[in-house]
């Protein structure tokens, strides 16, 4: 597939079923671990600006549009046959991942990373009922704030144990791409990805913005308006300097790689 640069951020010009297609490929080789993201304007310009974040990114094999107006950027750099259709949003990518491998529990064995304990007591039981054959082999909840020295060995034993080779890490942006990154040298092998809330969201915990809004990429307004608190600076900030730097970068005739 082929990858375009967005203000620096190497967006896979890819659909669910590619995507899916690729993580079932990788997580099978078992050779060694493989970060997967699906990335909105908040990831593409905090990559940009944080100097930290951006070299964490880097660190990611496969990272998908998960916002429209990243696939309005990367379709504005393909010709008109190759242009996409619909962004691969994580918390759906996550859906058509476990509907693939569904029936597969020899090949294909999944583990929870995040999130409170009763939010992944309710997804194991929403995933037993919606995916009766897929093979969820583990969770865990890791304490709040700042965690203990061996915290990140204990997670490392649980997912080795289970056998795990597609995990779900839900610790919230940057904490979780950060965390993968900086430890994808000693993970178990497989596919690790950055999924957000996606766990809230199919614990019925957070409301999903209507259908009609994230077409027209405008989720987070929706989501503003459910939690203006804890949004409103996210949304302003990153929003304003995703549009920003692209702007700057087209204007300049940069494609940063």
């Amino acid at each position: 597939m082929k990858v375009i640069p967005i203000i620096g951020l190497p967006i896979a010009a890819t659909t669910y079923a590619q995507a899916v297609d690729w993580i079932l490929d990788h997580a099978t080789k078992g050779d060694r671990t493989y970060a997967v993201e699906a990335a909105n304007t908040h990831v593409a310009a905090l990559a940009r600006v944080d100097e930290a974040f951006g070299n964490a990114m880097q660190q990611f094999d496969l990272i998908c549009p998960d916002g429209m107006p990243l696939v309005w950027a990367v379709n504005s750099q393909l010709p008109p046959n190759e242009r996409l259709t619909d962004r691969v949003y994580g918390p759906t990518l996550m859906l058509e991942t476990l509907k693939a491998t569904n029936g597969r529990q020899s090949e294909f064995r999944h583990f929870l990373l995040g999130g409170k304990q009763n939010t992944l007591d309710r997804l194991t039981e929403k995933f037993a009922k919606d995916f009766p054959a897929v093979h969820l082999v583990g969770h865990h909840s890791p304490p709040f704030g700042a965690w203990p020295e061996h915290e990140i060995d204990l997670i490392t034993e649980k997912i080795k144990a289970s056998g795990a080779n597609l995990i779900w890490v839900g610790l919230g942006c940057p904490k979780q791409e950060l965390w993968i990154a900086q430890n994808k040298d000693r993970l178990p092998p497989g596919v690790y990805f950055g999924i957000g809330a996606a766990f809230a969201f199919h614990a019925g915990e957070v409301r999903q913005s209507p259908p009609i809004f994230q077409r027209l990429g405008l989720e987070w307004a929706y989501r503003l308006a459910m939690e203006p608190r804890r949004l409103f600076k996210r949304y302003f900030t990153y929003n304003s300097l995703f549009v920003y730097h692209l702007v700057r970068d087209r204007m300049t005739g940069v494609n940063r790689a």
